[in-house]
């Protein structure tokens, strides 16, 4: 929708598109066309810090996951990660831990393949001239993964056949594909049987082969469109991640919290999850449902951060498998050795754990833990836990307190993409400024780099938030006398 005044015109962007959740993007630009201001506004509301007090502390792990259909394991996970702590079974058995790990691997790996080959791919594979811009500007009924399907069917079934075989793991460990009840406090309440081990040893070495020809596609077009990739929405940043506690490895489900700034330097390092509010804090806005984290020393203006694959790249140390850990030597000599700030490089980041997953779980598929029977463990009892672990889309917290009736009173949630929603304003300022300024007219070709550059970060918005519902977009372009100039609308759905 377009709107103006005798001043301004103001373009909005609604309902966002191949992203999880709804979204709006508004655009306010002066009389003289430049763009004084660009935000972009999450329209639902999510009300699970409430509605789950007074539950049972054991029910947690299985109502926190309605959060999200598509990420529903790592809220299952992090919510039995606290529980763990609440009945002091932290430590759990090899078994709970290996299956716990291989269940978080076909997590990242199914999700990773969604959003690359459904959502993202339509604005690598189409353009005419061979420019990432002309890609990003490609006839609207060309953007989606029906027209991917047609014009490269292989990556269309690749991407069907990978998201699939991680629901099979998420299956085989949690006992179904969406919404599970495989992590219980202190454990897992199945292991993995030896015919549910080998089917899924079966097509192991063919995920890794398509996995790696994910990461040939998205490092090459990367580096192929890099002079123009490289302002694309981007902008120095600090990162925050979980990393190994012994080394600073990429560690997807534990660690300690690490944050780099934008040249690399540490500007939190080895702090125990427990302790996530001595450096995390969150801002409350007037225009968003979702709030603003930061790191506390810094401040909101100078500590926000970015999190998921970009971060977890310029954070860890190395990758503890050995493809992708040379995938992540080769990627972080882009910016030799520092931090890479390119927000468009987060698909290339994300292809290195797509092989990092499928590394890890082959190597897990081998493991004879996984049919151990020393599934549960206890300990003393405690009222205050916190439970973290690297999500697809970045770090995940999760934070409640149980009463001596064993009910919850009081949780917090900090998802992936509140921690993203700071630099994906940012990304969609500096978008708006580079290629809307000066304009009369607004091409729908063009609106959708706005979209390419969230598309980035991967936002789940029913994560962040939550609502029920679809909604319609209306754009309509005025020039600066107010006279209508163009309009479109798109009905609800």
């Amino acid at each position: 929708m377009i709107s103006t005044g005798s001043r301004h015109r103001k373009y909005t962007i609604l309902p966002l598109t191949r992203v999880e959740g709804h979204g709006k993007v508004t655009i306010h630009m002066n009389g003289e066309g430049e763009v004084e201001q660009a935000r972009l506004h999450i329209v639902e509301f999510r009300g699970f810090e409430r509605f789950i007090l007074g539950r049972p502390y054991w029910e947690i792990p299985v109502i926190v996951q309605r959060l999200c259909g598509i990420c529903p394991v790592s809220h299952h996970l992090a919510a039995a990660k606290a529980m763990d702590r609440i009945v002091g079974g932290e430590h759990l058995t090899p078994t709970a831990e290996k299956i716990r790990r291989l269940m978080h691997y076909g997590q990242i790996f199914q999700s990773h393949a969604l959003h690359f080959f459904h959502l993202s791919s339509p604005d690598f594979l189409f353009g005419t001239d061979g420019t990432a811009a002309s890609a990003f500007e490609a006839p609207a009924e060309q953007r989606n993964i029906l027209a991917v399907a047609a014009r490269y069917p292989q990556l269309a079934v690749q991407g069907v056949m990978m998201r699939r075989y991680g629901q099979e793991i998420i299956r085989a460990t949690a006992g179904k594909k969406i919404h599970g009840t495989g992590a219980v406090p202190g454990g897992v309440n199945k292991n993995l049987s030896l015919s549910e081990r080998d089917v899924l040893l079966k097509e192991a070495e063919r995920m890794l082969e398509w996995a790696r020809g994910a990461l040939r596609l998205a490092r090459d077009f990367t580096m192929d469109h890099l002079a123009e990739l490289i302002p694309f929405g981007s902008f120095d940043s600090n990162h925050l991640s979980l990393v190994r506690e012994s080394d600073g490895a990429l560690d997807l489900y534990d660690g300690v919290l690490r944050a780099v700034d934008k040249d690399g330097r540490k500007l939190v390092d080895d702090v125990n999850c427990q302790r996530y509010l001595e450096v995390v804090r969150e801002e409350v806005r007037p225009w968003s449902y979702m709030k603003f984290p930061f790191l506390r020393e810094l401040g909101p203006e100078q500590g926000w951060y970015r999190v998921g694959p970009l971060a977890r790249m310029n954070t860890c140390s190395f990758i503890g498998t050995p493809e992708a850990d040379a995938a992540h030597r080769e990627f972080m000599e882009l910016n030799q050795g520092r931090p890479n700030n390119v927000t468009m490089c987060y698909h290339w980041a994300r292809m290195i754990e797509l092989l990092h997953s499928i590394e890890a779980i082959r190597d897990l598929l081998d493991d004879p833990d996984l049919q151990g029977d020393d599934l549960v463990v206890s300990g003393p009892r405690r009222e205050e836990a916190v439970g973290l672990l690297e999500a697809p889309r970045g770090t995940l917290f999760h934070h409640y307190r149980v009463n001596r009736n064993d009910e919850v009173t009081m949780c917090n949630l900090i998802v992936s993409t509140t921690s993203n929603n700071e630099p994906m304003n940012r990304a969609v300022t500096k978008v708006a400024k580079d290629h809307f300024t000066g304009r009369k007219e607004i091409p729908e070709g063009l609106l959708n780099h706005i979209e390419v550059a969230i598309r980035a970060y991967d936002p789940c918005l029913s994560c962040a938030t939550h609502a029920v519902g679809g909604m319609p977009l209306a754009v309509e372009l005025r020039d600066a006398s107010g006279a209508l100039v163009d309009r479109r609308v798109r009905d609800a759905v």
